[in-house]
């Protein structure tokens, strides 16, 4: 018997007798040197060549580091940022040797951890002290200061970014002098420094707010794209944490919630995410000449589908292994126009781009009142959509990005946007308040790359 992804191989194929698949412009790379070793992140569409790299053992190490240098000192995470917040000839610094937790608060549910620490590796040591993270992104493999640097965020209407689940920091600023910092002592730049691209110090240290350990309760359910759209707010409301995917060409799209359970551990047989998206890869490059053809398999096949439910402690529930590696752009619109503009987006994208194939991801997160939070001062809705890695994200992207400043979007601080500082300054109300603060800890501009220096300087 014919298992799910072999049904649409053989649906596909037997649609499509043969065709010659066209193939797409590759990223260049930059020639590396003798001298230096390069960097580039995940995606391989940043990239640098770095005069020196870095990974301080100790605090004292970085803060010596800083105060010693001369050129540009970019710090750098796991790489999962599409945004040139890196790229430097400069130095570029890991904290991957500053990560795990320092010392927790058991009657507060707060623990000190380390800003190197990746997210996935902290819900077991968290749980092991009675204690986990109140939400994460759908990615884990981030390092926690690279998170607050961009506000990176999970999904749940009622829950803000990671960036809101921070009590105190301690960070190095441009002279090598270490802070400590939070809501009531030195405000400001604790304020500042919850979502700052790096572009004022660098954070060592971070008091988390977290709960007691808990279980969640995963469903997925495939509804067609006029069903989503008709529920879609009412399930925002209803669940804990909620998002839903629409597959362009198909018609469907799923759903995913998630909920506080006291179930036991178990799970229904799930798809495999990455093998999902190479097989529309593969619809996109068979039938992409024919949508409507494309829309027939795809969705006669995603009908055929069954629901998931997964109960698994909350850190690993969260996240879904990405191996299809991909270019990102992600705005935060007022939650207001999140679905009118993603009808906008999809009949955009499917009257002019065949070649896109990727999900379109679409999430709620709460306001906040942090300078620089995407989710400053209203209830967001995010939509992400995205390229295969190795073809040009440009036209799509472009076409795409009016929709978002239509609905006065604003960008993810990691994800590709062509903003400038005139035209974000004006969707943040703090931005001068936040610039004037950089400027004081950073008055050489230390942390400033290219990138940063037009926005800031």
């Amino acid at each position: 018997m014919l298992n799910r992804r072999n049904l649409l191989s053989a649906m596909i194929t037997a649609t499509v007798a043969a065709s010659a698949t066209g193939g797409w412009p590759v990223l260049a790379n930059a020639a590396p040197t003798r001298k230096r070793l390069p960097w580039r992140n995940w995606s391989g569409s940043q990239q640098c060549l770095p005069e020196a790299r870095k990974a301080p053992a100790t605090v004292a190490e970085l803060q010596e580091l800083v105060a010693a240098s001369t050129g540009t000192v970019r710090p750098v995470g796991a790489g999962h940022s599409f945004t040139p917040l890196v790229p430097t000839d400069g130095t570029i610094v890991s904290l991957a040797r500053l990560s795990g937790i320092v010392d927790h608060d058991s009657e507060k549910l707060q623990a000190t951890v380390w800003s190197g620490s990746r997210l996935g590796d902290l819900g077991k040591p968290l749980d092991d002290i009675g204690q986990a993270l109140i939400n994460m992104p759908d990615i884990d493999e981030q390092a926690l200061g690279g998170c607050l640097a961009t506000a990176t965020h999970g999904t749940g209407a009622s829950l803000g970014c990671m960036s809101t689940f921070v009590r105190g920091l301690q960070l190095v600023d441009g002279r090598g002098e270490l802070h400590e910092c939070d809501a009531n002592n030195n405000p400001d730049l604790f304020n500042a420094a919850l979502v700052s691209m790096g572009a004022l110090g660098i954070i060592t240290q971070v008091r988390l707010q977290n709960i007691a350990p808990y279980r969640l309760r995963r469903e997925t359910h495939w509804r067609t794209f006029e069903e989503i759209v008709e529920t879609a707010e009412a399930l925002a409301d209803k669940h804990r944490n909620f998002e839903f995917f629409y597959i362009p060409f198909s018609g469907m799209g799923f759903t995913d919630s998630q909920d506080f359970t006291d179930e036991p551990l178990g799970s229904t047989e799930k798809l495999d995410g990455n093998e999902g998206v190479e097989d529309l890869r593969l619809a996109r490059d068979l039938m992409s000449k024919m949508p409507r053809v494309r829309e027939l398999v795809l969705g006669s096949y995603m009908r055929t589908l069954d629901s998931e439910v997964t109960v698994e402690k909350s850190w690993r529930n969260y996240a879904s292994e990405r191996n299809v590696r991909f270019n990102e752009m992600e705005y935060h619109l007022p939650r207001e126009y999140g679905l009118k503009a993603l009808q906008e987006i999809r009949e955009v994208l499917e009257s002019n781009h065949q070649e896109v194939f990727f999900p379109i991801e679409f999430r709620y997160i709460h306001s906040d009142d942090i300078w620089l939070s995407p989710f400053y001062g209203r209830e967001t809705c995010s939509i992400a959509v995205h390229r295969y890695f190795e073809e040009d994200y440009q036209p799509f992207f472009k076409t795409i990005e009016p929709i978002f400043r239509k609905y006065h979007g604003r960008p993810h601080w990691g994800k590709l946007n062509t903003l400038t500082r005139k035209e974000l300054s004006k969707l943040y109300p703090h931005w001068d308040d936040f610039a004037e603060v950089r400027r004081s800890y950073d008055p050489q501009g230390r942390f400033l790359n290219d990138y940063l220096r037009s926005l800031f300087t």
